[in-house]
């Protein structure tokens, strides 16, 4: 082995998007030898290099803890001095502009705890390498410019390792004479290493075809353990779904002769795109009945279509620099999400993907985390994969769409894949398509890539009896976020609709354009003031405050013809009566009450609709319409409207429980619709502090078919004090012990109680045999659910803050990744009282002094107290 010289900076270094530059030298053709083992894998990789442009600097390639066995230029050993590492790449001086570089490294995947690279997982060796992974398996480039052709052979035991898996098409297997087997795999399609992926274990297929519009055979095949077999069906449904759904919307077909999908147990992420060969968290890929409620369901569903879509929206068409992340991302949430709405109810699904963007995005762009949708730097790129990057990422390619309308932005989807198939490309490569493949000027949209936070919308509506007009005063603005302390105006589409109140209907929705600090609109023909429904379908990623009365909302609540805008109308009256409440005003809660009452009792609305539009804002969201968080008023508050709904409607809450209870599952969509509303009508019914609630509770978590009913009425006991909480516990527990990811849900339900001791609780679990750090899954059931119980986490004593501070410390040495994503809910104390504010600050302080920080963790804490 050479001698080795290495220098490692002081502090970790700020990657800047300004400073891209293209990469030295191409990577054109690699081959890859595995000789796979837990204990000791070597790879021999064999790596074409060419001089990319005139210059004459040094090829540097990648590594991350690698120690080079052998390393030869164009067939010849290197001697020592010959070549260098530099915190932790191979440098090789070169003088020509293309040679063959060989390298021999050695691992030990078995030791591999923070999943990246190559790491070993219930038995199976597998890769994670998005993204930057795969200099923690051998040598190379590791940036998402260099594209490269690859051919990968694998030698294994082949009692422990029956199955070999890697990218692209099989061409080749057999035996050696020493007993192992092996299989050599190739990709026709140039791709940055990031997508690279192999699987070798003991594994079982459940085998499928499709047929793609051209006539072409896919084989399609989900590869689990023997005994999840039978909860592979859904997954493979929904793939061949999201593959027809594809050349449907998009004319988007599958290009290699096969599509394989593993699902692992052990994962950083859901689930990988890995070019042909895409790896699952087994989260997103198992499911039935017994094991996996409603959402696990659509969450299967939809994370299959994702990764599907990557297929071209981030494979062929791949990301020039990680600060272009969202250029896959956000368009393939968009993808995702329209394929799910398509799948199911458009009205529940938008309503689900914007709480789940106010919950986690604009709580991100609150606070001392937010970053633009293409950032400007960062210190380690696996914080970045935010819900900014995603959710809203996706919202900016759906302004897009609704601007160009379907045809428009189907010419600029078309030209965009048809230009930049086969290349590394840019945020701003996709918007010039959607400009010239939809004649459109989208020059100041363009800021929602550059601009941090959350835009604020005033709307004001004024009305002139004389002219019978209608005045729509709209002003906007943005506060500041760390580094960009100052605001330029944003494009925003509104979808508007003035509704008259006495024929309750509108005269036709219109698309207003918001492009300056004011704009006012103005309508004819209104002798009465009419209600206006604004952001309608909520069409911009916005925060929009009306002088709309309660009254007013009420109205849009019984009557708006958009189902979102009618399902916010019901959140905002409920909104103004806890908000209200909390700051000691006179409210009128009656008019709440009245206005869940005649929404459930509407025969003309979706059972499934009904349970989002009457479900009580999260304390959390609450928490975020108040200048200063008082988690402790608005448990209070919002515990008192939820009994008080309870109670005055008791009869319809046992009447809708009894008569939506099913014979037998079915996961059509009025049998997962009659599942949510009943698990509501049991909230309400519970809540309202009736003597058998939790007898009722428990009668359905024992009679349930499956886990949809069976977890929602454990999690209704969950949050208060009974015999039958304790039982229905004991019960799941030794029910699903065996089983990781039901076991996951059983410490997930106990950290999201609404119970007094729920901080004790968690720290009693955190001790429990069957926790454990080395799994993210279990880690995120239970510290991760427990940092967005607002209630517990923020329990006035502070010991949320330190229960979760220890995690991270511990968790770091491990794996920081995981450790990394759990520092934002700390990250929050400015929006807090002093005291629980001085808390936080102190437990961030305390992880920033702990020796041998990793960077990922180091940058969301350094953030976190700036």
């Amino acid at each position: 082995m050479a001698d080795m010289q290495s220098t490692n900076a002081a502090s970790p270094a700020i990657i800047r998007r300004q400073d891209y530059r293209p990469p030295d030298w191409l990577v054109p053709e690699i081959d890859l030898d595995f000789a796979l083992d837990p204990a000791r894998t070597q790879i021999r990789a064999v790596l074409s290099v060419a001089r990319n442009g005139a210059h004459d600097r040094y090829l540097k390639l990648d590594g991350d803890g690698l120690v080079p066995l052998e390393v030869k230029v164009d067939g010849r050993p290197l001697e020592s001095g010959e070549w260098t590492l530099d915190g932790g790449a191979l440098i090789i001086p070169l003088t020509g502009d293309a040679h063959q570089i060989e390298t021999l490294v050695e691992l030990a995947p078995e030791n591999n705890s923070k999943l990246m690279g190559l790491y070993a997982s219930g038995g199976l060796l597998c890769t994670q390498c998005e993204a930057e992974g795969f200099r923690r398996i051998t040598f190379f480039p590791d940036r998402p410019d260099v594209l490269s052709r690859y051919s990968v052979r694998m030698e294994a035991d082949p009692a422990r390792f029956p199955v070999l898996l890697a990218n692209g098409d099989p061409i080749e297997q057999g035996s050696s004479a020493d007993g192992r087997h092996w299989a050599r795999w190739t990709d026709p399609f140039p791709k940055p290493c990031y997508l690279f992926a192999l699987v070798a274990g003991d594994l079982a297929c459940n085998a499928d075809s499709f047929v793609t519009m051209s006539g072409r055979e896919v084989k399609l095949g989900i590869w689990v353990k023997e005994a999840d077999l039978p909860r592979t069906g859904h997954a493979m449904e929904a793939l061949k779904n999201s593959m027809a759904w594809d050349e449907r919307v998009y004319g988007r077909e599958y290009d290699l002769d096969v599509f394989n999908i593993v699902a692992v147990a052990d994962f950083n992420f859901g689930a990988m795109e890995n070019k042909g060969l895409n790896i699952f968290n087994s989260r997103y890929i198992l499911a039935d009945p017994e094991t996996a409620t409603d959402i696990d369901y659509d969450g299967v569903e939809g994370v299959v279509a994702h990764e599907y879509f990557h297929n071209w929206s981030g494979n062929r068409v791949t990301c020039r620099d990680w600060f272009q992340l969202s250029l896959k991302e956000g368009f393939t949430v968009f993808r995702d999400q329209n394929f799910s709405a398509d799948m199911g109810s458009h009205a529940v699904k938008r309503i689900e993907d914007v709480r789940v963007l106010r919950a986690a995005q604009f709580q991100e762009d609150a606070g001392p985390l937010a970053h633009p949708v293409r950032p400007e730097s960062y210190i380690e790129i696996s914080n970045f994969y935010t819900a900014t990057i995603y959710n809203k990422g996706a919202e900016l390619i759906r302004m897009m769409a609704l601007m160009l309308g379907p045809e428009r932005f189907r010419a600029g989807s078309d030209l965009y894949f048809k230009r930049h198939d086969g290349q590394a490309a840019t945020c701003e490569d996709f918007v010039r398509a959607m400009e010239e493949g939809g004649g459109i000027d989208l020059g100041q949209f363009r800021r929602w890539y550059e601009q941090a936070g959350t835009p604020h919308v005033r709307a004001t509506l004024r009305h002139d009896e004389a002219t019978q007009t209608v005045e729509l005063l709209l002003e906007q603005s943005m506060p500041p976020t760390p580094g960009q302390p100052d605001k330029q105006p944003m494009a925003i589409p509104l979808r508007t609709a003035l509704f008259d109140r006495i024929g309750s209907a509108h005269k036709g929705e219109e698309l207003l354009m918001l492009t300056q600090p004011q704009q006012s609109f103005t309508f004819g023909g209104f002798a009465e003031a009419p209600v206006l429904s604004i952001n309608r379908g909520f069409s911009a990623p916005v925060i929009v405050a009306t002088d709309r009365s309660q009254g007013d909302l009420a109205f849009l609540s019984a009557h708006d013809d958009d189902p979102f805008a009618r399902y916010e109308a019901m959140q905002q009256l409920m909104v103004n009566v806890l908000v209200g409440r909390i700051a000691g005003q006179n409210v009128d809660e009656a008019a709440v009450v009245a206005a869940i009452r005649d929404t459930v009792v509407d025969p003309h609305l979706d059972p499934a609709f009904i349970a989002e539009a009457i479900r009580l804002p999260s304390e959390a969201y609450l928490g975020d319409q108040m200048a200063k968080v008082d988690p402790d008023a608005i448990h209070i508050a919002r515990d008192a409207l939820q009994r008080r709904i309870g109670q005055e409607l008791e009869p319809l809450w046992r009447d809708i429980h009894a008569r939506t209870k099913a014979n037998s599952f079915s996961l059509s969509s009025a049998a997962k619709g009659a599942r949510k509303l009943r698990n509501t009508a049991l909230i309400c019914l519970v809540a309202s502090g009736v003597p058998d609630g939790a007898a009722v509770a428990f009668s359905q978590f024992d009679e349930a078919d499956n886990m949809t009913e069976r977890q929602a009425a454990l999690a209704t006991l969950a949050n208060g004090a009974s015999d039958e909480r304790e039982a229905a516990l004991d019960i799941f527990y030794n029910r699903y012990r065996n089983d990781a990811l039901t076991l996951d849900k059983w410490f997930q339900t106990q950290a999201f109680a609404l119970h007094p001791d729920t901080v004790d609780l968690v720290e009693e679990l955190g001790r429990h045999p069957d926790f454990t750090l080395s799994n993210p899954n279990r880690v995120r059931s239970l510290y991760g659910a427990f940092g967005g119980n607002q209630w517990a986490f923020h329990h006035r004593s502070g010991k949320g803050y330190r229960l979760v501070a220890n995690c991270i410390i511990a968790l770091d040495k491990l794996n920081p990744q995981t450790a990394a994503r759990l520092v934002p809910p700390l990250g929050r104390w400015c929006r807090f009282d002093d005291e629980r504010a001085a808390l936080m600050r102190g437990e961030l302080q305390r992880i920033l002094a702990e020796p041998g920080l990793s960077k990922d963790v180091t940058e969301q804490v350094g953030k976190s107290l700036e």
